[in-house]
């Protein structure tokens, strides 16, 4: 039985605000989805590879790992989805028949490391078939009620104008944690996780931003394994520069 890695590269990153897609933006003068599948192919864990590419720009990022000496995996790239679950079920389709153990990373999270993922997978092998990292949360958190607007009076200023939310809640810190990738699964049961949530996969709105979600809503139980600071999500300018200070980084 074998692991198989799904790593996906196939969001526009325009909140970064590059005339690239995200995964080919470079740290180091390394790409994204690059720094991402070493530290994939350095956890010794994962057997093959299959990587959800940008429109157009699938013979160019098979062609970037393929040459690479550091990744040194079975590879596969193939076209993403409009939604990044819509991208984890096109690379899910691509399967071997031995895979038993499913990863699902983002290339957006590139620097998480190779301990990081045999964590992961060394949790799925013994017995949780949902398991993801996390890491505590250190901000206190609110939930609101949303999209409820207030006036300071009839001549109000526009600054004394502003849309509010009021709190419903403060959950209990304790118990609260930011969850990352890789995210591992037994084979069968997030095959089972994307066919019963298909129709959501289609629309931003309504799409999966986990695929630890589409495990949840069958009701199925998932587990949480220590995640690693190194594994942050790329999004803005301000996270180019701080990941700059990972990129060193692969155990």
């Amino acid at each position: 039985m074998s692991t198989l890695a799904i790593l996906t590269a196939a969001g526009s990153g325009t909140r970064l605000g590059r005339d690239l897609p995200k995964a080919l933006v470079q740290v180091d003068g390394v790409p994204l989805v690059l720094h991402a599948a070493r530290r994939l192919a350095a956890s010794g864990v994962v057997d093959e590879l299959v990587v959800t590419a940008p429109p157009g720009a699938t013979a160019g990022v098979r062609d970037l790992l393929a040459a690479d000496p550091l990744v040194g995996l079975p590879l596969e790239v193939v076209d993403g989805g409009a939604t990044r679950q819509a991208s984890v079920a096109a690379g899910l389709a691509h399967a071997g028949a031995d895979v038993d153990v499913v990863l699902v990373h983002d290339a957006a999270r590139p620097f998480a490391p190779a301990a990081l993922v045999r964590r992961v997978v060394a949790a799925v092998r013994a017995g949780h078939p949902a398991v993801v990292p996390g890491l505590p949360v250190v901000d206190t958190i609110k939930t609101v009620s949303r999209g409820e607007h207030q006036t300071a009076g009839a001549h109000a200023s526009e600054a004394a104008t502003a849309a509010v939310e009021p709190v419903t809640g403060t959950p209990e810190r304790a118990v609260l944690r930011a969850v990352q990738t890789p995210q591992g699964f037994d084979r069968d049961l997030l095959v089972r996780a994307h066919a019963a949530g298909a129709a959501r996969a289609g629309a931003d709105h309504l799409a999966a931003t986990d695929d630890a979600g589409l495990v949840e809503a069958l009701g199925e139980r998932v587990v949480v394994v220590a995640g690693d600071e190194a594994a942050m999500k790329i999004t803005t300018e301000r996270d180019m520069h701080l990941a700059a200070l990972y990129a060193g980084r692969v155990a």
